[in-house]
């Protein structure tokens, strides 16, 4: 079965915020079998990430390899995603219809915590 890839453009404007430390993504836990890149090889982790559009804000939890996660990356770092792409699922359990979209990048880029704008900030602190 061909599995579907759509590539997710992130604008300029969008900010992206870690919201959870890497953590190892596993394809048989019990056993110890890491799942891994299927181009590199590399070692793949999870971690969520808050997309926050103007006043919207979306959880994805994201499958990234190893070897894309940059040094000093903790909770509450902006980042880039590179080459993210959206990939929908469905499965059958117990006779259940199951489904979701999966998320995945390349790498992550650590940028620059976002400006916040002067009329968003808290009377209370504009007036400290």
């Amino acid at each position: 079965m061909a599995r579907t890839f759509i590539r997710v453009h992130v604008l300029d404007s969008t900010n992206v915020m870690v919201g959870t430390p890497s953590v190892p993504k596993w394809k048989d836990q019990e056993n110890g079998v890491r799942s891994v890149d299927f181009e590199t090889g590399a070692p793949l982790c999870t971690l969520t990430l808050f997309v926050m559009e103007g006043d919207r804000a979306e959880a994805l939890k994201v499958s990234v390899p190893q070897t894309g996660l940059p040094n000093g990356l903790h909770p509450g770092r902006f980042v880039r995603p590179v080459d993210l792409f959206a990939s929908p699922w469905a499965r059958i359990f117990n006779d259940q219809l199951q489904e979701g979209v999966a998320y995945r990048c390349a790498a992550l880029e650590l940028v620059a915590a976002p400006q916040v704008p002067q009329d968003a900030v808290a009377p209370e602190a504009a007036a400290a």
